[in-house]
């Protein structure tokens, strides 16, 4: 049976978003520490071996954490997997999920009952990502216990509703654990996730330009100096749609203005694929506005829960009116 209360640590309701090829055990262990939920896709780790190495790292410097900090433990941690047939890896990650009772998995691009099943097993619990209200169905008849809705404006695949909408549409008739993605990168959005009817912000371009992220320099420096027009919505570099930093297309020959569209049928996640795509083509969502400067991950989500204290209080006063 799954854990009733996976995020019972939480000292914000955020779950840091899975990175592709950027979030990595530093990033995530400090995530955890600072009190929200650190995750990161099993495919980061290259090759597949080190992915034992990365779940028994994390394992251990977590729970040493908790011994020395009993009155401030770390929040739990968890793996996205990629669901869709060209990941070639998904069996031996998934395994290896379950010899480390990683506490929560995270699918995308497919929902499989067994693999809720195998992650149950232990008493793990499991998100799986949608983009609109049918595939929220799907996912739940598959098994899984609660979902991340990815609305417009989320960095990376991203969907194209309104969070408004998507929100509502789900919560019409799902009432477990929800994580809202899309422009989220304040406090004040955070208070705004959950005032829409979400349990947990999913929070993952503002992470990028932290000090423990996988990113090269300039990555980190483009978040700071960009904005929400800076970012591009095409599907040409995976098959799937997704929002990507235009100065990152530019540097890479390519004129944004003149992409072509991609047929879906090309998406490919096996062998590295799309670790050649994500290299020069940096994916990131419309939040970034509130990025400023690179930082250490703790100092951001201290950033984060003194915003949503103070959107809180302002929130109040106006209610009050």
């Amino acid at each position: 049976m799954p854990n009733p209360h996976p995020f019972q640590n939480l000292r914000l309701p955020v779950i840091g978003a899975p990175l592709f090829v950027i979030s990595n055990p530093d990033l995530v262990i400090a995530q955890c520490k600072a009190g929200i939920a650190g995750s990161f896709p099993a495919l980061n780790a290259r090759p597949a071996e080190l992915l034992d190495e990365w779940l028994h790292r994390i394992t251990e410097e977590l729970a040493a954490w908790d011994r020395a900090h009993p009155d401030q433990p770390s929040a739990p941690f968890a793996v996205n997997q990629i669901v869709h047939r060209s990941n070639d890896r998904l069996e031996h990650d998934l395994a290896l999920c379950v010899k480390w009772k990683v506490p929560v998995v995270i699918t995308s691009l497919g929902a499989r009952e067994d693999l809720n099943t195998a992650v149950h097993s232990y008493g793990g619990t499991t998100l799986h990502d949608v983009i609109n209200d049918r595939f929220a169905h799907k996912a739940i008849e598959k098994g899984a216990d609660g979902l991340i809705a990815v609305a417009a404006g989320a960095g990376g695949h991203a969907g194209t509703l309104s969070p408004f909408a998507l929100v509502q549409e789900i919560r019409e008739w799902f009432q477990g654990p929800l994580a809202l993605s899309g422009s989220i990168a304040s406090g004040k959005s955070i208070l705004a996730a959950l005032a829409m009817g979400a349990d947990f912000a999913y929070v993952g371009s503002a992470f990028i330009a932290t000090r423990e992220a996988n990113a090269v320099e300039g990555y980190k420096k483009m978040i700071v100096d960009s904005a929400a027009d800076d970012i591009l919505y095409t599907n040409v570099f995976t098959g799937v749609h997704g929002n990507y930093l235009k100065p990152s297309i530019v540097a890479a020959g390519l004129d944004p203005d003149h992409l072509p569209e991609s047929d879906p049928a090309r998406m490919n996640f096996g062998s590295g694929a799309a670790h050649k795509v994500w290299k020069d083509i940096w994916g990131c969502g419309q939040g970034i506005g509130a990025v400023h400067g690179v930082v250490p991950a703790a100092e951001l989500v201290d950033r984060l829960d003194r915003e949503f204290a103070e959107a809180q209080t302002l929130l109040q006063g106006k209610l009050a009116r």
